[in-house]
Protein backbone atom coordinates (compact mmCIF):
# COMPACT_ATOMS: atom_id res chain seq x y z
CA UNK A 1 0.00 0.00 0.00
CA UNK A 2 1.32 3.36 -0.49
CA UNK A 3 2.78 5.65 2.18
CA UNK A 4 0.34 8.11 1.55
CA UNK A 5 -2.69 5.44 1.63
CA UNK A 6 -4.92 5.01 5.21
CA UNK A 7 -6.30 2.07 5.50
CA UNK A 8 -9.89 2.24 7.70
CA UNK A 9 -12.06 -0.59 8.58
CA UNK A 10 -15.29 -0.08 8.89
CA UNK A 11 -17.95 -2.31 10.05
CA UNK A 12 -20.96 -4.68 8.29
CA UNK A 13 -24.56 -4.23 9.83
CA UNK A 14 -26.19 -0.83 11.65
CA UNK A 15 -23.52 1.30 11.90
CA UNK A 16 -22.23 0.86 8.16
CA UNK A 17 -24.27 3.21 6.73
CA UNK A 18 -23.33 5.92 8.99
CA UNK A 19 -19.87 4.91 8.30
CA UNK A 20 -19.96 5.24 4.56
CA UNK A 21 -21.66 8.44 5.05
CA UNK A 22 -19.08 9.65 7.02
CA UNK A 23 -16.50 8.47 4.84
CA UNK A 24 -18.47 10.81 2.16
CA UNK A 25 -18.27 13.95 4.37
CA UNK A 26 -14.79 13.75 5.23
CA UNK A 27 -14.03 13.74 1.46
CA UNK A 28 -12.35 10.50 1.67
CA UNK A 29 -14.14 8.18 -0.16
CA UNK A 30 -18.02 7.75 -1.65
CA UNK A 31 -19.22 4.72 -1.53
CA UNK A 32 -22.95 3.26 -0.79
CA UNK A 33 -23.94 -0.31 0.12
CA UNK A 34 -25.37 -0.86 -3.59
CA UNK A 35 -21.49 -0.10 -4.86
CA UNK A 36 -19.84 -2.48 -2.23
CA UNK A 37 -22.15 -5.10 -3.47
CA UNK A 38 -20.26 -8.73 -1.63
CA UNK A 39 -17.08 -6.32 -1.78
CA UNK A 40 -15.30 -6.26 1.29
CA UNK A 41 -11.52 -4.42 -0.12
CA UNK A 42 -12.22 -1.02 -2.06
CA UNK A 43 -9.00 0.74 -3.01
CA UNK A 44 -9.59 4.61 -3.84
CA UNK A 45 -6.61 6.95 -4.38
CA UNK A 46 -6.14 8.40 -0.58
CA UNK A 47 -7.85 5.30 1.17
CA UNK A 48 -8.37 1.32 1.96
CA UNK A 49 -11.88 0.33 2.54
CA UNK A 50 -11.96 -2.99 4.23
CA UNK A 51 -15.40 -4.15 5.48
CA UNK A 52 -15.08 -6.55 8.72
CA UNK A 53 -17.77 -8.02 11.17
CA UNK A 54 -18.04 -5.16 14.06
CA UNK A 55 -16.37 -7.14 16.51
CA UNK A 56 -13.81 -8.13 14.20
CA UNK A 57 -12.87 -4.10 13.65
CA UNK A 58 -10.61 -3.86 17.00
CA UNK A 59 -8.67 -6.87 15.85
CA UNK A 60 -7.97 -5.68 12.68
CA UNK A 61 -6.39 -2.06 13.78
CA UNK A 62 -4.79 -4.04 17.27
CA UNK A 63 -3.02 -5.94 14.70
CA UNK A 64 -1.66 -3.12 12.15
CA UNK A 65 -4.04 -4.61 8.95
CA UNK A 66 -5.81 -1.37 9.63
CA UNK A 67 -4.63 2.21 10.36
CA UNK A 68 -8.04 2.92 11.78
CA UNK A 69 -11.41 1.27 12.11
CA UNK A 70 -14.95 2.21 12.85
CA UNK A 71 -16.42 0.61 15.40
CA UNK A 72 -19.54 0.72 18.54
CA UNK A 73 -18.35 1.44 21.96
CA UNK A 74 -20.20 -1.98 22.79
CA UNK A 75 -18.10 -4.07 21.67
CA UNK A 76 -14.75 -1.64 22.94
CA UNK A 77 -16.39 -2.68 26.35
CA UNK A 78 -15.68 -6.41 25.37
CA UNK A 79 -12.77 -5.86 23.73
CA UNK A 80 -10.11 -3.62 25.26
CA UNK A 81 -7.08 -3.90 23.26
CA UNK A 82 -3.95 -2.03 22.00
CA UNK A 83 -5.59 0.50 19.75
CA UNK A 84 -6.28 4.23 20.64
CA UNK A 85 -9.61 5.63 20.75
CA UNK A 86 -9.75 8.76 18.94
CA UNK A 87 -13.33 10.57 19.00
CA UNK A 88 -16.85 9.97 19.31
CA UNK A 89 -18.55 9.57 15.90
CA UNK A 90 -21.69 10.63 17.24
CA UNK A 91 -23.95 8.54 15.51
CA UNK A 92 -25.73 5.23 15.98
CA UNK A 93 -26.30 5.12 19.64
CA UNK A 94 -28.11 2.50 21.36
CA UNK A 95 -28.30 2.02 25.42
CA UNK A 96 -26.64 -1.48 27.05
CA UNK A 97 -29.49 -2.21 29.97
CA UNK A 98 -31.00 -4.58 31.89
CA UNK A 99 -34.20 -5.99 31.49
CA UNK A 100 -36.98 -7.84 33.22
CA UNK A 101 -40.11 -9.86 32.26
CA UNK A 102 -42.97 -7.21 32.88
CA UNK A 103 -44.08 -9.50 35.34
CA UNK A 104 -40.93 -9.80 37.47
CA UNK A 105 -40.78 -8.65 41.27
CA UNK A 106 -37.12 -7.45 40.07
CA UNK A 107 -36.38 -3.31 39.87
CA UNK A 108 -33.65 -1.72 41.86
CA UNK A 109 -30.87 -3.16 43.22
CA UNK A 110 -33.15 -3.75 46.73
CA UNK A 111 -34.96 -6.28 45.08
CA UNK A 112 -32.06 -8.15 43.49
CA UNK A 113 -32.08 -12.01 44.61
CA UNK A 114 -28.48 -12.99 46.81
CA UNK A 115 -27.58 -14.66 43.55
CA UNK A 116 -28.97 -13.20 40.56
CA UNK A 117 -28.46 -14.63 36.70
CA UNK A 118 -28.63 -12.60 33.52
CA UNK A 119 -28.30 -13.78 30.16
CA UNK A 120 -26.07 -11.60 27.57
CA UNK A 121 -24.02 -11.29 24.30
CA UNK A 122 -21.98 -8.91 26.75
CA UNK A 123 -20.69 -11.07 29.52
CA UNK A 124 -17.77 -9.13 30.49
CA UNK A 125 -19.63 -5.53 30.83
CA UNK A 126 -22.40 -7.32 32.58
CA UNK A 127 -20.20 -8.82 34.46
CA UNK A 128 -18.57 -5.59 36.18
CA UNK A 129 -21.28 -3.78 36.18
CA UNK A 130 -23.00 -6.12 38.42
CA UNK A 131 -19.33 -6.51 40.64
CA UNK A 132 -19.10 -2.52 41.32
CA UNK A 133 -22.62 -3.30 42.78
CA UNK A 134 -21.62 -5.60 45.39
CA UNK A 135 -24.51 -7.96 43.51
CA UNK A 136 -23.76 -11.94 43.06
CA UNK A 137 -24.47 -12.75 39.56
CA UNK A 138 -24.21 -15.46 36.99
CA UNK A 139 -24.05 -14.92 33.57
CA UNK A 140 -24.91 -16.71 30.90
CA UNK A 141 -23.36 -15.96 27.62
CA UNK A 142 -25.87 -16.40 24.25
CA UNK A 143 -24.80 -15.36 20.71
CA UNK A 144 -28.68 -15.64 19.90
CA UNK A 145 -31.95 -13.32 20.47
CA UNK A 146 -31.53 -13.58 24.45
CA UNK A 147 -34.86 -11.55 24.52
CA UNK A 148 -36.13 -15.59 24.96
CA UNK A 149 -33.61 -16.42 27.27
CA UNK A 150 -36.32 -14.88 30.62
CA UNK A 151 -39.61 -16.16 28.75
CA UNK A 152 -38.56 -20.20 29.22
CA UNK A 153 -37.39 -19.52 32.88
CA UNK A 154 -33.42 -19.58 31.88
CA UNK A 155 -32.61 -16.19 33.68
CA UNK A 156 -33.69 -13.48 35.96
CA UNK A 157 -33.40 -11.20 33.45
CA UNK A 158 -31.12 -9.77 30.14
CA UNK A 159 -28.29 -7.40 28.83
CA UNK A 160 -29.00 -6.24 25.65
CA UNK A 161 -28.33 -3.20 23.23
CA UNK A 162 -31.62 -1.23 22.15
CA UNK A 163 -32.42 2.31 20.47
CA UNK A 164 -36.01 2.23 20.46
CA UNK A 165 -37.22 -0.60 23.45
CA UNK A 166 -39.28 -1.64 20.75
CA UNK A 167 -38.25 -5.68 20.30
CA UNK A 168 -37.89 -5.79 24.52
CA UNK A 169 -41.62 -4.19 24.52
CA UNK A 170 -42.34 -6.73 22.33
CA UNK A 171 -41.11 -10.05 24.01
CA UNK A 172 -43.02 -8.44 27.47
CA UNK A 173 -39.79 -7.11 29.02
CA UNK A 174 -38.96 -3.97 30.69
CA UNK A 175 -35.97 -1.75 31.47
CA UNK A 176 -34.72 -1.33 35.16
CA UNK A 177 -31.72 -0.47 34.47
CA UNK A 178 -29.12 1.29 31.72
CA UNK A 179 -25.35 -0.22 31.95
CA UNK A 180 -23.86 2.48 29.67
CA UNK A 181 -24.38 4.39 25.86
CA UNK A 182 -22.86 3.19 22.96
CA UNK A 183 -22.30 5.11 20.00
CA UNK A 184 -19.35 4.68 16.75
CA UNK A 185 -15.77 6.05 17.48
CA UNK A 186 -12.99 6.13 15.57
CA UNK A 187 -9.92 4.23 17.06
CA UNK A 188 -6.53 4.44 15.82
CA UNK A 189 -3.12 1.45 15.40
CA UNK A 190 -0.65 2.51 17.98
CA UNK A 191 2.39 2.24 15.45
CA UNK A 192 0.01 3.81 12.78
CA UNK A 193 -0.01 6.92 14.31
CA UNK A 194 3.94 7.26 15.18
CA UNK A 195 5.45 5.59 12.55
CA UNK A 196 2.33 7.33 9.19
CA UNK A 197 1.65 9.87 11.23
CA UNK A 198 0.68 12.84 8.43
CA UNK A 199 -1.34 10.38 6.40
CA UNK A 200 -3.15 9.05 9.40
CA UNK A 201 -3.54 12.69 11.26
CA UNK A 202 -5.07 14.07 8.48
CA UNK A 203 -7.41 11.54 7.50
CA UNK A 204 -8.22 11.67 11.84
CA UNK A 205 -9.02 15.30 11.18
CA UNK A 206 -11.08 15.01 8.63
CA UNK A 207 -13.10 12.53 10.02
CA UNK A 208 -13.28 14.30 13.06
CA UNK A 209 -14.46 17.40 11.63
CA UNK A 210 -16.84 15.71 9.42
CA UNK A 211 -18.10 14.26 13.04
CA UNK A 212 -18.69 17.28 14.54
CA UNK A 213 -20.20 19.16 11.40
Amino acid sequence: MKAGKVSIAIPTGVLMPGALRLLAKAGLARLSADQLGRQLLVDRPRIRVILVRPADVPSYVDHGAADLGIVGKDILWETPGAHYELADLRFGECRLVLAVPVSSRLNGPETWPPQMRVATKYPRTAGEWFEVRGQSVEVVRLHGSVELAPQVGLVDGIVDLTASGRTLRENQLRITATLGVSTARLIANQASLKTRSDAVQAAVGRLREAASA
